[in-house]
């Protein structure tokens, strides 16, 4: 088989990629040129792949299933609002690829259909010492688990119910145990959402991500409210986003 000449070319970009003489590999997921030297094709020259695992980057941090809230100080800054389309579009790649297209919780793969796909979740360190929120972990999710995980924006969004029987279904706690772990997982975040945060993305820095400087802690919660009250901006992910494949949808 031919070596592909791989792009990196971002799910808003398709349309352009494609009407610039790109190709989509469906057994690859990714787009690729048909030829050498396509010069309109120059934009989405494919950068050297971000490693499987990044430095300082704990794969065995918070396995399973379990509701990991962010401090409402720190809500809707995600990696992906921190680099470039480019950048985001490799990190995707790499964290669907190493969890063999599948939920890294439940085992589910992506289903259209039923409105489920691959999400990326940040597992974060906190030390309330030093009020720094360190991230530690990229973790591949399915739409499912990772609406578990964000169990009060589940709450907002009337998800709740659904949630909690997802939780309970793949973590096999029985009702009264999932209330006792939801409950306790909220009294941590009241207690770290009084603090002020700084973000340390520094596993992605050191891998050659470029990070843009995130909004600064006492920006955060202007920006959350913002979100949560006009209906018209794109919902938030609350601390990431979907894993789309670039292809056509």
């Amino acid at each position: 088989m031919v070596e592909r000449i791989w792009l990196d070319v971002t799910y808003a970009e398709k349309d352009r990629a494609k009407a610039a003489g790109a190709r989509w590999d469906p057994a690859a997921r990714r787009w690729y040129a048909p030829r050498e030297g396509m010069a309109a094709l120059e934009p989405w020259v494919a950068a050297p792949d971000v490693p499987d695992l990044l430095p300082g980057e704990d794969r065995t941090l918070g396995d399973g299933l379990f509701v990991d809230l962010v401090p409402s100080s720190c809500w809707f800054t995600n990696v992906r609002s921190c680099v470039s389309p480019g950048d985001w579009e490799r990190l995707r790649r790499m964290i669907t690829r190493r969890a063999g297209m599948r939920c890294e919780a439940c085992g589910a793969g992506e289903d259209r259909r039923a409105g489920r796909w691959l999400e990326a979740h940040e597992r974060w360190v906190y030390d309330e010492p030093a009020r720094v929120q360190y991230l530690r972990r990229l973790i591949c999710l399915c739409t499912d688990c990772h609406t578990v995980t964000h169990f009060g924006y589940a709450q907002v969004r009337g998800l709740e119910a659904q949630a909690f029987a997802h939780l309970t279904k793949v973590t096999g706690m029985d009702g009264p145990t999932a209330r006792g772990h939801v409950d306790a997982a909220f009294t941590t975040w009241r207690r770290r959402s009084q603090l002020v945060w700084e973000l340390d993305l520094g596993i992605l820095t050191d891998a050659g991500i470029t990070v843009r400087r995130p909004p600064g802690a006492r920006e955060r919660p202007g920006i959350a409210a913002a979100r949560l009250a006009d209906p018209a901006l794109p919902a938030p992910r609350g601390d990431a986003d979907v894993l789309r494949e670039p292809g056509s949808r």
